[in-house]
């Protein structure tokens, strides 16, 4: 059985490391997982009544298959959920009580016989999450920009038979049980470490999220047909909104391994479930090749940072606040206990697993400092720095 029993940062050596799992397994049954040793789940399932997910959908329930032979879009919509159903279960189980699961889910449009419609997959999920359990929490629209502006969907200009085109996902949360709390000074002091910044905390709650999907950089083209990956930033977000350092990212449909890759570069430990073995090269030479990339992103959350002090000072006048590990300034009082790691290595354990090294980054509070961490991220990653507070 799966479990983080030492997650938090190495005090002696102010060291920060975590570890990245992939279990090949079917997600119906995580017997793999322990209870109650999950702090957030961020996926995406397989779209039901997506045409692309038919096969397998038909391979988990003799009734979808021969539901949509006989063109019963009703039924076989309703089959495929019953099977999602069983993995939101599992979830509800392996997950502590004030986590949070966040799902990107996008509704089905199709004809089936000679019936076109619409299959609500957001709100089928959203209704089974709350039998299960758990309490919905507001929706996120994450508006894809996938799709042309001549984009047309049924009779074009002609009146009583044309469609809207969905041009937006959803990513539905959920929490089980009330807030997670912070009890003592020590988990109080982590939840600080982890905290982001107010700038970023006005763009990432907002309920629209507006960037385009991801290209899954695969060269096989098989696996290319059953892989539906969103992008970095989707799961970069909801990682940092929602969990803390050292805190356990399960995602139970691995795919390429976008999740596992989102968690890296967040300091969080990870578990990525994934049905089909030939995801298992791609994934882990991802996740071993990633300190740059994952270093890059620090660059340019620094960098952002910058770019509103910036601004701020100079419509505003001097922000109140300064950071205690960095010494740059912030917004808020709460920003003032964000701390921030560099990744200095990635080691592979064994073909399923690697372990990630942090250490903190240093001072940025004055010209002779913001030098040392430019060279010093710099020689992690291929972004230049723009520091200039």
């Amino acid at each position: 059985m799966y479990g983080f029993q030492n997650n938090k940062s190495d005090n002696a050596e102010n060291i920060m490391r975590t570890n990245h799992k992939i279990i090949f397994s079917d997600s119906r049954k995580l017997t793999e997982i322990n209870d109650e040793s999950i702090n957030l789940v961020v996926t995406s399932p397989p779209y039901p009544m997506i045409q692309m997910w038919d096969d397998l959908f038909s391979t988990m329930s003799r009734e979808t298959k021969d539901a949509l032979n006989v063109n019963d879009g009703n039924t076989a919509f309703e089959a495929m959920h019953s099977e999602l159903d069983k993995i939101w279960s599992e979830l509800y189980r392996v997950l502590k009580f004030g986590s949070f699961a966040c799902i990107n889910i996008g509704d089905a449009t199709r004809s089936v016989g000679d019936r076109f419609q619409l299959y609500p997959n957001h709100a089928r999920i959203i209704n089974s999450f709350r039998k299960i359990g758990f309490d919905s929490l507001p929706v996120i629209l994450w508006r894809k920009q996938t799709n042309a502006p001549n984009k047309f969907m049924g009779s074009g200009m002609l009146p009583s038979g044309a469609y809207v085109t969905l041009e937006h996902e959803y990513i539905l949360v959920f929490r089980k049980g009330p807030k997670r709390e912070f009890k003592n000074e020590i988990e109080k002091y982590e939840r600080m470490k982890s905290s982001f910044f107010w700038e970023e905390r006005n763009r990432w709650f907002s309920d629209i999220w507006d960037f385009k999907g991801t290209s899954q950089g695969l060269n096989h083209s098989e696996l290319r047909s059953r892989s539906a990956a969103y992008p970095l930033e989707l799961a970069y977000r909801l990682i940092n909104m929602y969990s803390l350092y050292g805190d356990v990212v399960l995602d139970p449909f691995m795919g390429t391994g976008t999740t596992g890759l989102a968690s890296i570069a967040c300091g969080r430990n990870s578990i990525g479930v994934e049905i089909d073995k030939a995801f298992s090269s791609h994934i882990i030479g991802q996740e071993k090749s990633f300190l740059s990339s994952a270093n890059s992103l620090l660059s340019t959350r620094i960098n952002s940072h910058n770019e509103f002090v910036t601004t701020y000072t100079e419509s505003k006048g001097v922000l109140k606040y300064r950071n205690v590990h960095h010494g740059f300034p912030v917004f808020t009082r709460q920003e003032t206990g964000i701390q921030l790691f560099k990744i200095t290595e990635i080691s592979e354990i064994n073909d399923y697993e690697v372990n990630v090294t942090y250490e903190p980054v240093g001072r940025l509070d004055n010209f002779e400092n913001m030098e040392k961490e430019k060279v010093a991220i710099q020689n992690l990653s291929s972004q230049q720095l723009t520091l200039s507070f």
